[in-house]
């Protein structure tokens, strides 16, 4: 029996794919705001636990170093256990870490917590595929747009949700809050999610020896995962920087029209459905070169818009070249995913473990090229180091056709 069977089985059963596909919209935007929130909440966590500044600033750090961890060691799974059982196991590991963080009386056992709570947030890249895997190759881009619409509005929204919710309580209560999300979604999910019991017979360390082969067989895969680490470095160049530019002239916004201007940004999202639909309808590659083109433009916007004189127009353009950049992104990375996910279904865990490692390292480059160019010449210079990486994802788009059909 081939994966392929497998996979008809398991749809063949009852399943409702639209309330799944929401439903798993809903649970990657929930359980991804953990990534971020340490982000906004460092400071009051580090006073609360009386941390050292060395500490506090490990807390970010090792969130997303689990979650880099678990992209690798833990995703693969997909290809060798029974993917619900999984799903669930991982996110119930997330909640017992989110109220450990909550609860935590030390720095020491803050760290590990955050650490785990990291790890656990790989959950998300085992729901998109599975999901994906529910729908019909030609409506699979559509599925996978809805699904990441939520990934990229709780993304979005992770920094001002954590800063609105430690205002309104603590920053303790803000993981309480993720806590009792992710019950209530793991529950919705242990009813929604059919049974998905991969055949792949190996081992788990010849799963992770394969990644190195999967790179080198699919190209597809190297210029899918090339691109979305070029646009998820200019998402984190641009939102790294955007908070220490939007105080001064002309914007003059304090910490909560930050907040809610970072609000704008999930108007992008909306991209995500729509570019799925027509990718599915044979538009991938102009709308991959419209995506990169709408980087730079909007990086030229946000440029401009400093420059104004009128507090209003200023903020109109930066809010124009905001929603305008994360269309852009948003569109790359759905259509990048409907393109691996059409790949081998029998490495469909390794697959997405690996496309998403991969352009989780564009944006940690992302964050550290923003610092080094606002050292150097300021908003000016960072938005010329977002638009490049832009520049370079029309470069690929021309040299090569790989995965945009």
């Amino acid at each position: 029996m081939t994966i392929s069977d497998v996979t008809k089985l398991s749809s063949a059963r009852p399943v409702s794919v639209r309330p799944l596909i929401w439903i798993g919209a809903i649970t990657t935007g929930t359980v991804v705001t953990n990534l971020f929130a340490p982000q906004i909440l460092v400071g009051l966590m580090g006073r609360s636990l009386e941390m050292t500044a060395f500490e506090a600033g490990l807390m970010s750090t090792l969130t997303l170093l689990g979650y880099a961890l678990g992209l690798l060691l833990l995703v693969p799974l997909v290809d060798l256990v029974e993917n619900k059982r999984l799903i669930l196991r991982t996110l119930a590991c997330a909640i017992v870490a989110a109220l450990g963080t909550a609860l935590a009386p030390t720095p020491d056992f803050l760290l590990a917590a955050t650490f785990i709570l990291g790890a656990s947030c790989a959950a998300i890249q085992m729901v998109v595929p599975l999901v994906a895997s529910m729908v019909a190759p030609e409506r699979r881009g559509q599925a996978i747009g809805d699904v990441m619409s939520g990934l990229m509005i709780g993304i979005l929204l992770s920094r001002p949700a954590a800063s609105l919710i430690a205002d309104a309580w603590n920053w303790r209560g803000y993981y309480i809050t993720s806590a009792i999300l992710m019950i209530v979604l793991t529950a919705a999910l242990a009813r929604c999610l059919p049974t998905l019991k991969p055949v792949t017979a190996t081992s788990y360390g010849a799963l992770l020896r394969s990644f190195p082969t999967l790179l080198r067989e699919e190209p597809v895969l190297r210029v899918r995962a090339w691109t979305a680490a070029l646009v998820m470095a200019s998402f984190t160049a641009f939102w790294a920087a955007v908070a220490l530019r939007l105080p001064d002239a002309p914007f003059n916004l304090d910490a909560r029209g930050i907040a809610l201007f970072a609000l704008i940004g999930v108007a992008g999202a909306a991209a995500t459905s729509a570019a799925g639909r027509w990718g599915d309808r044979g538009f991938a590659r102009p709308l991959l070169i419209g995506s990169h083109l709408l980087i730079i433009i909007a990086v030229a916007l946000c440029i401009w818009a400093a420059m104004l004189e009128s507090r209003i127009a200023a903020l109109l353009v930066m809010s124009i070249g905001a929603i305008l950049l994360d269309l852009g992104i948003t569109t790359d990375q759905t259509l990048g995913r409907r393109a691996v996910n059409l790949l081998r279904p029998e490495a469909r865990g390794r697959i997405n473990g690996l496309f998403v490692a991969l352009f989780f390292i564009g944006g940690a480059v992302g964050a550290a090229a923003a610092s080094a160019a606002w050292s150097f010449g300021g908003w000016t210079m960072v938005c010329v180091v977002a638009g490049a990486f832009g520049v370079l994802g029309v470069i690929t788009d021309l040299a090569t056709k790989t995965g945009s059909s």
